[in-house]
């Protein structure tokens, strides 16, 4: 493909992503797949070109009077990003072979004219509700919060199975099939691969073998904050696609009653077989339904693990097309969802039992207000210090001491700019004995 088919190519996928609710790697998948004569390079030189385009969106749609559609985001991403001159980008819209139609004369106007004076929420790169909510929650580090949550610098973390291996024979593994993993500075578990391309991490053997998981570290932090054990019965109570499950079911050694809920039977359907691949027994996880099936449980379970359904915001740096599909009346409606499910949640734990509230999101509406108003109504449950609960051996002795500086009281926040992890929060109780 010549670099003006690549750049129609990038335009016509931006519109499917805004036409969807797909993820936008997905989107591209589904292109590559309907369009075999593109090689591994235009592939690849159209996603960069579709991902830089959605971390700068607000930017581009900004600087091109409002157009938000793919032609004129490209357009204004050769001009403000590669900072092409005109005749460069001209040259690539010459409407020759597959490659996009001449600029207009509204479209040159919007290339020569500038950027102008960005308004603030532009300029960070956020959608403009969560601008005054960062400003709030980070003070004079909002921007840097911002920048890095936008910033193309994802890493894959990866979570060694102790069940069925060491940490240092699934580092030797991942050398010998040509990476470099590093251990990751909070996770006693984790392993990070910085590479680029990003390697293919479910081809590999470890992995077949279950030795190896793909989590985030900030996943696995809030898992090890939990305070899983051995012999417990743990209720994970939104299990969602199973990722904190396994963590779970690891800190357990295996042994226990781990229950696994969701209102979305597919996605219990899909734990099974990764329970199965990680070597944990089928009598020690057993599959409910948020909601349902899980009464007989009331005020039994020594922990109850609530990953809430949220925005998913933390990790905007790996699918930036969400950040521009959120609304505040989205966020609204995840709040007091967060609310009625942590209410409900807690009737399972006996006393003297623990709560852990989780989200994957940067907004206090879904984080602090959350818990807040779960605390007003539900005086029998106590906070437990981060500090108290980072004695887990999946931490390690930075995470003992790192992050309990960051953590305000029972609450701690983690995101790209502060952790290095995608944004997570996290919020720990005891009921009263």
């Amino acid at each position: 493909m010549t670099p003006a088919a690549r750049l129609a190519a990038a335009a016509s996928v931006l519109d499917s992503i805004a036409q969807g609710r797909q993820p936008a790697e997905a989107v591209l998948k589904a292109w590559g797949a309907a369009n075999r004569y593109a090689g591994s390079k235009d592939r690849r030189a159209i996603a960069d070109r579709v991902y830089k385009v959605l971390r700068a969106r607000g930017r581009l749609v900004w600087a091109m009077g409002g157009r938000e559609d793919g032609r004129a985001l490209v357009i204004g991403s050769l001009s403000l990003i590669d900072a092409l001159p005109l005749e460069e980008i001209e040259a690539l819209h010459s409407g020759e072979g597959y490659g996009p139609r001449p600029l207009s004369k509204q479209e040159r106007a919007r290339i020569t004219a500038g950027e102008g004076d960005l308004p603030g929420w532009v300029s960070a790169g956020l959608p403009e509700f969560a601008v005054e909510d960062f400003k709030t929650t980070f003070g004079e580090r909002w921007t840097e919060e911002a920048r890095e949550l936008m910033a193309p610098r994802a890493p894959i973390d990866l979570r060694v199975n102790a069940l069925l291996t060491t940490v240092a024979d699934a580092e030797a593994a991942l050398h010998e099939a040509g990476l470099s993993p590093e251990p990751t500075p909070y996770s006693a578990y984790g392993l990070r691969l910085a590479s680029e391309p990003p390697p293919n991490v479910q081809a590999l053997e470890a992995f077949k073998a279950g030795h190896i998981e793909i989590q985030d570290e900030g996943s696995q932090i809030v898992s090890w904050l939990a305070g899983a054990a051995p012999g417990m019965t743990t209720v994970d109570y939104c299990a969602g696609g199973g990722g904190k499950t396994l963590a779970l079911a690891q800190a357990m050694q295996a042994q226990g009653t781990l229950v696994a809920c969701d209102v979305v039977q597919k996605r219990l359907d899909n734990i099974r077989p990764r329970l199965t691949r990680a070597g944990v027994a089928a009598d020690l996880c057993l599959i409910g339904q948020n909601g349902g099936g899980v009464e007989d449980l009331n005020g039994q379970a020594d922990l109850v693990f609530v990953d809430a359904p949220c925005s998913g915001s933390g990790t905007w740096r790996r699918r930036p097309e969400d950040a521009w599909r959120l609304t505040a009346e989205e966020v609204e409606r995840l709040h007091l969802l967060q609310v009625r499910i942590l209410g409900q949640a807690s009737q399972l734990v006996k006393p003297g039992g623990r709560l852990v509230y989780v989200t994957c999101s940067m907004l206090s509406r879904e984080n602090e207000a959350s818990v807040d108003a779960f605390e007003a109504t539900h005086s029998d449950f106590t906070p437990v210090a981060i500090a108290q609960a980072l004695g887990d051996s999946g931490l390690t002795d930075a995470a003992r001491t790192e992050l309990a500086a960051k953590a305000d009281g029972h609450r701690l926040r983690l995101s790209p700019a502060c952790t290095g992890t995608d944004g997570f929060f996290v919020a720990v109780y005891e009921r009263a004995a």
